[in-house]
């Protein structure tokens, strides 16, 4: 069947920029399994990040269950039959192709200006921020699909808001317990096989956060690709998730994680909690626990929360541990601003798209989102972080030294 100038293209856009924020996912989030294990030295840099990356790669073969809740419980597709609305399926779907464009384009932009800054924000909400900006903009309130069919907690309400709020604090909260527990047993002990042995632990429950990290993160961007299918009449199946959508989608964000976001996993290693051994692995255990329930519940919540909420929980669960609550602060007021933030430009980008029309529209948008992103690369090399200072004593309210390499 031929298809259309038009959707070809922005389809075409629409495959290119979901793996690159899947690529984006992958460096922004690698502080979540391997940040801890970086900074007790549990792990080497450049190894923490390639066996991520390989782990990254398995688990997003593992779990299709979050990429059907991104498919179905953002953008509202379905009509009152509960298939694809034909409506959003004309002109070879281009309207909700130009949505689904905008709203990945809103989360890159955010991922990337947050990895400026350092901050561990959730490259989940960014991009369903983005998703529900550019879906308000262009079908208004009922584009959302907010509650699901209202039999259960369904929806966005359901799947990605309540999530995002009970998750950190399940994960603190399990993080600080475990944490206690550790240090009740072990008690004043110290030495270097005890440090050893939690060294070794690590590097198991790191690797089990990268495993539960593929099963989440990456199934976000194989279930926006399908959207995407599914509107330009490329797939029909609501239930099911192309082989091919998940290969392209595991490599894109094991890739990411392999460059490794050095900015961020400094913040999370180094600027919350003077982080031990022990704390380490409570956290990363917490973290693992949590994400991977949640991806067999197809909760399709933030693995940043999760494992930032579960830093802090450790830290709050080690007798005499300092928590650094003004970094803790700054990363909250990220959490809260992603989402309306990631909405907006997604609004924005919508509204320059839907103005100059059909591929133009697309291409121009992605012509921007290409301007930003270099804009961002350049002032990032004013100060750069790389495996080579990642571990550096944390300054308050300072950033690393320039340095001549990075990653």
């Amino acid at each position: 069947m031929l298809v259309a100038v038009d959707p070809f293209v922005l389809l075409l856009l629409v495959i290119v920029t979901a793996l690159a924020f899947d690529f984006t996912n992958g460096f922004h989030d690698t502080a979540n399994a391997m940040a801890t294990s970086i900074a007790t030295g549990a792990l080497a840099p450049k190894v923490a990040v390639t066996l991520s990356a390989i782990l990254n790669l398995v688990g997003a073969f593992l779990s299709i269950e979050v990429a059907l809740t991104v498919t179905n419980a953002v953008v509202k597709i379905q009509d009152e039959t509960g298939g694809p609305d034909p409506a959003l399926l004309e002109d070879g779907g281009s309207a909700l192709l130009l949505i689904v464009l905008a709203g990945l384009i809103g989360g890159i932009i955010w991922n990337l200006l947050t990895w400026l800054l350092g901050l561990p924000s959730s490259s989940s909400h960014a991009l369903f921020g983005g998703l529900i900006g550019s879906a308000l903009a262009g079908l208004g309130l009922d584009g959302v699909n907010w509650a699901g069919d209202g039999s259960k907690l369904d929806g966005v309400v359901g799947k990605v808001i309540l999530p995002a709020l009970m998750s950190p604090v399940l994960a603190g909260v399990v993080a600080a317990i475990g944490t206690w527990l550790v240090f009740r047993v072990i008690g004043n002990l110290a030495g270097k096989r005890i440090d050893h042995g939690f060294r070794i632990g690590q590097i198991g429950s790191a690797s089990l956060v990268s495993l539960a990290h593929g099963t989440n993160d990456a199934q976000k961007t194989m279930g926006v690709i399908t959207l995407a299918l599914i509107a330009a009449g490329g797939w029909d199946d609501t239930e099911s998730v192309p082989f091919w959508v998940k290969l392209s989608c595991a490599l894109a964000i094991s890739l990411g994680t392999y460059i490794g976001g050095w900015r961020i996993i400094r913040t999370v290693g180094k600027g919350l909690v003077e982080i031990t051994t022990p704390q380490g692995m409570a956290a990363e255990s917490s973290s693992a626990a949590v994400i991977l329930a949640s991806s067999h519940l197809g909760f399709a919540l933030s693995t940043t929360h999760v494992a930032t909420g579960s830093i802090l929980g450790s830290g709050v669960g080690r007798p005499g541990a300092q928590v650094r609550w003004r970094v803790a602060l700054r990363m909250v007021i990220a959490w809260v601003i992603t989402l309306p933030a990631a909405a907006l430009v997604g609004a924005l980008m919508w509204w320059i798209g839907n103005l100059a029309g059909g591929a133009v529209g697309g291409i121009l948008m992605f012509v921007i989102l290409i301007g930003l992103a270099v804009a961002i690369y350049i002032r990032s090399r004013r100060s750069s972080v790389g495996a080579h200072n990642v571990n550096d004593e944390w300054q308050d309210a300072k950033r690393p030294a320039p340095q001549k390499t990075s990653v």
